[in-house]
């Protein structure tokens, strides 16, 4: 293909289970905020529930609210009736709830899907002929959608003209090749199916596995083949595609579980989260995008806590451990007095960056004795790629007794280290002392003041539980705000200790 032709670019909304909501994130920064445009779509799985959306002509913002906006608990669908059959029970889970909720609130027009004028391809097996059956919009039904997520053993199989469909992720998860053989030089993948590779024992972990195993293993050999056929093509000789194929991969490990979840917030968070990964991709691919500017529904409510933490630093010490103990053995304490508050609590829930602002003073003889925080920034359970590794970080602005700015930036590392240290990680904040007011972004290359740790102690953290107030227009509202908050804390820190009951908090 010469410089001055078009290429033609496809669109691979790839499986995942419910996780495709942070792929519908992604389509609010890809189709609206980049103004991508595509010449085909492919869906498979889960991924085929927002292609019929994008065939219906929706915007990517449209398409990424529709999952905001629609709780789980009106698609959980138990199959009761099935369950006194045990091992016969034809599955665990029905789509009529789906049927009857989900797509109405979606808004799904069939005739209008049908008759989209946009090219696309929608998975699904028929169990009956043993084949994959690539669809196009003008072929499209209700029960058609249904078949495209129906996993064995979770949702019955769809009978569609006397045959039998089903999910087509065993046979693929991302119809790379379809894409190809309609003329696709240029593939954007959104990929949600975990890559972690973290094998866990029971019958939930193990079928999912199996689907990562099945999904990953047909991506990455397909990934392969592209990749050979450009080496090919390079060396001069005609590659198995005849053209170079330029793959673009969004890849994301999703905290949220493929199917078992009834949180509101955790989809929406996966969602935004969606949107902030989409953003950050454009930024390192010099993707130009337009305003962005968030659009937060108002919220009255906040949320407040103090916070108590006592320790030691050592000036001139980078090493936060040998800097407690230097700072013990001089003597050099180091103790703040912190409150938190959160402005709009179910915004913070979901947004991945969980941020809150901080007030109080930080303590300190050799910087000058007591020394209010001028500014001060707080996230809660940021992600650190590995959904199952997260961060609580501290950002506080001072100024020492000679009035010269500096930054304590600090942050307590919540992780399974193969025991429950829950309690050690949660109050452990590695702190450093920097020259300066210090961005966030630029803590790594700042100059270091001082290094240590400080904890909060079992007393100080039973002092800071009876701290907490809720401010919302009702009683009943301030009562919500603290479950709301109190659910998101103690589901993150399931996402890190709980991972062999289930890898990700279900509420």
């Amino acid at each position: 293909m010469s410089d001055t032709e078009q290429k033609k670019r496809a669109l691979i909304l790839a499986g995942g289970g419910v996780k495709v909501a942070f792929q519908a994130g992604v389509l609010q920064v890809w189709l609206d905020e980049a103004g991508l445009t595509f010449d085909h779509a492919d869906g498979a799985s889960g991924g085929v529930f927002n292609l019929a959306m994008y065939c219906q002509g929706m915007t990517g913002t449209q398409i990424a609210d529709n999952w905001r906006n629609v709780p789980p608990l009106l698609y959980a669908d138990l199959n009761w009736e099935e369950y006194t059959k045990l091992f016969y029970a034809e599955s665990l889970l029905k789509m009529d709830h789906f049927r009857e909720n989900v797509f109405p609130r979606w808004k799904l027009d069939w005739d209008a899907i049908r008759a989209s004028k946009r090219e696309a391809t929608f998975n699904v097996y028929n169990f009956s002929k043993q084949e994959l059956e690539v669809l196009t919009p003008d072929m499209m039904s209700e029960d058609f959608l249904v078949a495209g997520v129906s996993l064995p053993m979770w949702f019955p199989p769809v009978t569609i003209h006397n045959d039998t469909y089903i999910d087509a992720v065993y046979i693929t998860d991302a119809n790379i090749e379809e894409a190809i053989r309609r003329g696709a030089d240029e593939l954007w993948v959104i990929w949600t199916v975990s890559e972690r590779s973290v094998w866990r024992p029971g019958f939930v972990a193990n079928y999912f596995q199996i689907i990562e195993a099945t999904a990953n293993g047909h991506f990455k050999r397909m990934v392969k083949r592209v990749e050979a056929n450009n080496a090919a093509l390079l060396q001069g000789n005609m590659g198995e595609f005849g053209r170079p194929i330029d793959l673009k991969i969004l890849r994301s490990e999703v905290p949220l579980h493929y199917l078992l979840n009834i949180s509101a917030d955790r989809v929406q968070e996966t969602v935004n989260l969606g949107v902030q990964a989409a953003r950050q991709w454009c930024n390192t691919q010099g993707i130009q995008l337009a305003n962005n500017a968030e659009h937060w529904a108002v919220d009255p409510t906040t949320l407040s806590f103090t916070e108590d933490m006592k320790g030691h630093i050592s000036f001139g010490e980078m090493d936060y451990d040998q800097g407690m103990r230097e700072g013990i053995q001089h003597a050099t304490t180091l103790n703040v007095h912190l409150t938190i508050t959160v402005d709009g609590v179910h915004h913070f829930v979901t947004d991945p960056q969980h941020d809150a602002a901080i007030e109080g003073y930080v303590e300190c003889a050799a910087l000058g004795g007591t020394l209010p925080v001028e500014k001060g920034r707080f996230n809660l359970f940021v992600d650190q790629g590995d959904p199952t590794i997260k961060k609580m970080l501290y950002h506080l602005y001072f100024y020492d007794r000679t009035g010269h700015p500096v930054t304590l930036s600090g942050f307590k590392l919540i992780r399974d280290d193969q025991r429950f240290d829950a309690w050690a990680d949660t109050t452990t904040l590695f702190t450093r002392i920097l020259a300066g007011h210090v961005e966030l972004a630029e803590v790594e290359k700042a100059g270091v003041v001082a290094s240590g740790i400080i904890t909060i102690h079992l007393l100080d953290f039973l002092k800071q539980l009876t701290t907490f107030q809720s401010q919302a227009p009702t009683v009943a509202q301030k009562v919500e705000v603290l479950t709301e908050f109190g659910t998101f804390f103690l589901g993150k820190l399931w996402d890190v200790y709980g991972q062999k009951v289930l890898p990700y908090a279900p509420f």
